[in-house]
């Protein structure tokens, strides 16, 4: 059963169900509960610890060592890429990031002030695993699916991914707003907080569980030429990086259009990390059980939203073409982080913001891939593009979070912050502007 052929369903089936498995990370970890969990061991109005010789703020240390991870997965992404391409037991290096992510997930059920470096390493090692792990998925793709058969089993893994991941964040969130029910004990602050610990082992658990389904069906790896492992292939993808940047030099619209990219994809991502850090400080919730359930609904209404945002866009390009599509996204965005983040105190205001962000953030993403995917010249190798596409997005995520940190450390303020993000939004709408019309009517 193992020894599935290209293309055959039962082994695209077990490919795509590898989102079902790993989604839960981007959903319980990065987004909702661990940050939720962080903001909650910081005693009431004092947001800052001692750490790495500093005194820092505690959004500001996450954004920093958040950047410090990515930092590492851009650098690591092209090497990965290069052993993927030729190595015989891909296989076996997916499972090892796969498996360095879970664990890493069930160990900040440890995650203490008293041993801050101890919880941060798991959380590094987290993020580490979950976008390494993604290289070798990824690569699998032309293998197991003619290229007739890619576009609709990536969109299935797609779905899956987000359906489990809803399916376990609502199981989290119950267990935090009734955690007795669960048999969870203690004071209901206590209680909530155990809960919170418990959800991170069952994202290691699910994460580990389930990807058996797919390591099963996927073949080992079958190397695309007979050479050995060497430094030339190992630093492949980084030659393919630099033979990209050169290419840009006479492709002006492809050129500007990477630029404005860059800096939109830059402060979306960053946003996105930090929304619930965010909410977390400077919303006046009523208590912090309250605060903690509003969060999660706020997680959870932005999935929903962004489906409809995605539809939405789709339309939108189609209609009027994907640059002016992207111009009037990226204003939306600049009006959220210049002007809405910045009077945001009551919940309602943030639920409204949720909403509005899911919206957008459900369109961006998807329409600035397919623009990018447009403005390719003529060739077959749109992996090392693409692969550019991905280190310039990790890259600005590392930025992003640098300026974040460092505006949240220097004003103990998280709103100065988002204010400046939405300064790049703008500056992303300048260079979406100067690609040249024809390009644009083409769209």
């Amino acid at each position: 059963m193992r020894n599935l052929q290209k293309g055959d369903k039962k082994l695209l089936n077990a490919w795509a169900f590898y989102d079902w498995a790993n989604s839960v990370y981007t959903l319980t970890i990065a987004s909702a509960v661990f940050p939720i969990f962080y903001e909650a061991l910081f005693s009431e109005g004092d947001h800052y610890i001692h750490v790495f010789g500093m005194n820092l703020k505690n959004s500001a240390l996450i954004s920093f060592v958040t950047a410090m991870a990515f930092l590492v997965v851009s650098f690591i992404s092209p090497l990965l890429s290069g052993i993927a391409d030729y190595v015989g037991n891909k296989k076996s290096f997916m499972k090892f990031f796969c498996y360095l992510g879970a664990l890493s997930c069930m160990g900040l059920y440890w995650f203490n002030l008293e041993n801050i470096y101890v919880g941060l390493a798991f959380y590094f090692f987290g993020l580490l695993g979950y976008w390494g792990s993604l290289v070798f998925y990824n690569s699998y793709l032309p293998d197991i699916a003619f290229v007739e058969q890619q576009d609709k089993i990536s969109a299935k893994g797609y779905s899956l991914g987000y359906i489990g991941s809803v399916i376990l964040l609502i199981i989290n969130l119950a267990m935090i707003m009734k955690p007795k029910l669960f048999g969870i004990t203690g004071t209901d602050g206590e209680a909530a907080m155990k809960a919170m610990r418990y959800s991170f082992l069952m994202v290691g658990v699910w994460w580990i569980l389930f990807s058996q389904y797919t390591y099963y069906y996927l073949p080992k790896g079958s190397k695309k030429t007979g050479q050995k492992l060497s430094k030339h292939i190992v630093f492949n993808g980084f030659k393919e990086l630099k033979k990209v940047w050169a290419l840009l030099k006479q492709n002006i619209p492809l050129k500007r259009y990477l630029g404005g990219f860059f800096v939109s994809s830059m402060a979306v991502q960053t946003v996105m990390l930090v929304a619930t850090y965010f909410g977390a400080q400077e919303v006046k919730w009523a208590s912090k059980e309250e605060g903690t359930i509003g969060l999660i609904i706020c997680i959870l209404l932005i999935q929903l939203v962004a489906v409809l945002g995605a539809v939405l866009t789709s339309r939108a390009s189609a209609k009027w073409g994907n640059i002016p599509t992207l111009i009037v996204i990226n204003m939306v965005w600049a009006v959220l982080c210049s002007v809405g983040a910045y009077f945001v105190t009551l919940p309602i205001h943030f639920y409204v913001m949720a909403t509005v962000a899911g919206l957008v953030m459900g369109g961006i993403q998807a329409l600035s891939r397919s623009t990018y995917s447009k403005l390719l010249p003529e060739t077959e190798d749109t992996a090392s593009f693409f692969s550019f596409y991905d280190v310039a997005e990790k890259i600005g995520i590392v930025i992003g979070m640098c300026v974040y940190g460092i505006i949240d450390q220097i004003t103990g303020s998280p709103r100065s912050a988002i204010v400046i993000l939405g300064v790049f939004f703008v500056v992303a709408i300048f260079l979406l502007r100067r690609i040249p019309k024809k390009t644009i009517l083409d769209q």
